[in-house]
């Protein structure tokens, strides 16, 4: 993966405005319309009351408040799926799983993804903190931060064009790794309303793959929640399992 991420560094120092960059403004436009959404008044509701109360650590911040968009290579051949911002973490900062605090998710998976050459640094504190991703882009179900971490049916459902314009930005994506049920979940809802039924329908399990029926595989990962990392439902070891198989699969689709 290192030599991966490597060239992936150099093509864009060679050709800064060839590499990705279809991709780049295509993104760009979808993530204007994901900051504009109003689709679900309660999520809307929730995040701004958030940003204007905060939490005491960051009462001096100015919070985002807004949906979040997705993060990460426009050329990315590994598409996560996660679940929804944190009320303090990406409500907070605006970027996707950044600002969670120290052994928070955030960091949690950005560890993983540095061992496995996905990105550059090992943590997400803030936008500004110089945090690239090669070969790897980060989305979610939900663009707005829940109440209990639990999105409605309809709200999931509104979310989802969000999702399928990002995809669809990224033409490249081989491997998609669901961050937890809903993720999971989700995708395969969107994959239905895009005409691919994948029968029997899969059942998620951590580091369990699905091949798809449009060429991708499906892998599932128990989300890098601190409910599952401080418990050990989910260990730095499991997660680096994924991403080894992530990189096989990769590996493989190159040869063939």
């Amino acid at each position: 993966m290192v030599t991966i991420e490597r060239k992936a560094r150099k093509d864009r120092q060679e050709h800064p405005t060839r590499v990705g960059e279809p991709e780049r403004l295509a993104l760009q436009a979808i993530q204007q319309s994901i900051v504009s959404c109003e689709r679900c008044p309660r999520l809307r509701e929730y995040c701004a009351e958030i940003a204007r109360t905060k939490r005491r650590a960051y009462r001096n911040e100015v919070y985002w408040g807004k949906p979040v968009p997705g993060f990460g290579d426009p050329r990315a051949r590994m598409l996560l799926v996660a679940l929804a911002p944190a009320a303090h973490g990406a409500n907070r900062t605006g970027r996707v799983f950044t600002g969670d605090g120290p052994h928070g998710s955030g960091d949690f998976l950005m560890a993983a993804l540095h061992r496995a050459g996905f990105a550059n640094i090992p943590t997400a504190e803030r936008t500004d903190d110089g945090l690239e991703l090669t070969d790897a882009f980060i989305a979610a179900a939900v663009r707005c931060a829940p109440p209990d971490n639990k999105p409605t049916p309809v709200e999931i459902a509104n979310c989802l064009p969000h999702l399928d314009a990002e995809i669809a930005a990224l033409p490249r994506v081989r491997v998609v790794v669901a961050l937890g049920k809903i993720g999971f979940d989700a995708y395969l809802q969107l994959l239905k309303r895009r005409g691919v039924n994948v029968r029997p329908k899969p059942a998620f399990g951590h580091g369990v793959a699905h091949e798809l029926p449009n060429g991708q595989t499906l892998i599932g990962c128990y989300h890098p929640s601190r409910q599952n990392t401080n418990t050990g439902k989910l260990s730095a070891c499991m997660m680096d399992d994924v991403f080894q198989r992530v990189a096989r699969t990769l590996r493989d689709t190159d040869l063939r």
